[in-house]
């Protein structure tokens, strides 16, 4: 009997080891999902707590619960791996053997490693969204915030879901106007890439709608300090934003089991992998999915999602001895909220950026418009996690690899995502 044990039970680790579960009789193998707690975060909720549009509660489930039948549950933290040994040792001691190991331990914001953001103003006047906690204590701030500057920031990338701090800006420009505050209120986004987005055409189109909504756009900036006292940014080359309320993103690394495992992590804790196979490149019988991997792919739930077909493929040609397929394109969606009940929907991969034209065909979603049909699919796509993409299910229409028709590529670079 094979067995096969994944760290993590976040998207990436519950949906390869449902896939995996159906893909394997409990004759064939054993699967193991290893995890510190059991609150399965929908994460890409977050966004909307600070609005009032959601609580925390809405968001969590068990993650037992979302496992299928058959398929072993440890709740308790991983210590590290020892590769070498083929062994995953647990923080209570015991020891788990594996013939394939998934990585699937995600990413963790890491605020602390920013000087002074968890100092003076940390949950006053400085917050981030990418926690619950955080996202809760910036629905106060934001509901007594009448005049001054808002100020969103992303500190250094990659990051979990990287449009998410640019949809708050056009979700907060909205709010504002609602409320009837917005000209009171200087809206900034910084980012230190040198556009609103990694790539030409869409980063056109995103930073047009920043300069329609009067959103000034701060760019190349590094932060290494952030002044809570004083209300100031400061990057490493000295300049400075400075704000009122500052909404940050901050530094994303690997788990900590990562960087305690020797030979399994980069230096920031994220695991190295074949970008097609997703075969860790520490151990042919290790392999990598979602946000846990250092591949130069978005950090997003579709694309841990794409991932899961072509890791459960290959663990299969791996256990068979057979060769593995180098499939996975760097396929990446997400819906881009837009303000005013409208969102953008954006689809490329590692070689092709996003462009206009629709998804997942001819007929479909329009891409790079803000529409109300667009804002309705990322509200539905709550549904559609818990209920098919967790499970394991393939969604009618959507396939792994990134399609084609529909877009106009003529419109496309060729350049890799970051």
């Amino acid at each position: 009997m094979h067995r096969i044990v994944i760290l993590g039970g976040g998207t990436g680790g519950t949906l390869s080891a449902n896939r995996l579960r159906k893909s394997y009789s409990a004759d064939e193998a054993s699967i193991t999902v290893v995890d510190e707690n059991d609150d399965h975060l929908y994460q890409p909720g977050l966004l909307f707590i600070p609005f009032g549009q959601r609580q925390t509660s809405d968001l969590i489930r068990p993650r037992g619960r979302q496992l299928l039948r058959g398929i072993d549950y440890v709740t308790t933290g991983v210590d590290r791996v020892d590769l070498p040994a083929n062994t995953v040792v647990l923080n209570d001691g015991s020891q788990l053997v594996y013939d394939v190991l998934v990585v699937a331990t995600g990413s963790v914001v890491s605020p602390e490693e920013t000087e002074g953001l968890t100092g003076e103003g940390w949950m006053e006047k400085v917050f981030t969204f990418y926690t619950p906690e955080g996202a809760t204590a910036l629905a106060t701030a934001l509901d007594g915030f009448t005049a001054g500057r808002l100020v969103v920031s992303i500190v250094d990338l990659p990051i979990k879901c990287p449009v998410a701090p640019m949809e708050f800006c056009f979700l907060a420009d909205s709010y504002f106007r609602e409320r009837g505050v917005r000209d009171d209120i200087e809206i900034t986004y910084v980012t230190p890439l040198d556009a609103a987005f990694t790539r030409p055409v869409c980063a056109q189109v995103v930073g047009g709608m920043l300069d329609e909504r009067r959103i000034e756009l701060v760019t190349e900036f590094n932060t290494a300090n952030v002044d809570g006292g004083g209300g100031r940014l400061i990057s490493f080359d000295g300049r400075e934003v400075p704000f009122d309320l500052a909404v940050v993103t901050p530094v994303h690394s690997g788990a900590p089991c990562i960087l305690r495992s020797e030979g399994l992590g980069d230096a920031l804790g994220f695991v190295a992998a074949d970008q097609h196979t997703l075969q860790s490149t520490a151990s042919p019988n290790v392999f990598a999915i979602g946000d846990a991997t250092s591949l130069p792919a978005s950090k997003a739930g579709s694309v841990a999602d794409f991932e899961g077909t072509v890791l459960v493929a290959n663990i299969r040609h791996y256990l068979a001895g057979e060769p593995l397929d180098a499939r996975f394109d760097g396929h990446a969606n997400c819906f881009i909220e837009s303000g005013d009940k409208k969102a953008m929907l954006i689809d490329f991969n590692y070689e092709l950026e996003p462009v206009p034209g629709h998804f997942p065909g001819r007929v479909g979603l329009p891409l790079l418009k803000p529409t109300r049909l667009n804002h309705l699919g990322k509200l539905m796509f709550q549904w559609v996690y818990w209920h098919a993409l967790l499970p394991g299910r393939d969604i009618p229409g959507i396939h792994s690899a990134m399609p084609r028709r529909g877009k106009q590529l003529a419109a496309a670079t060729k350049k890799g995502v970051s």
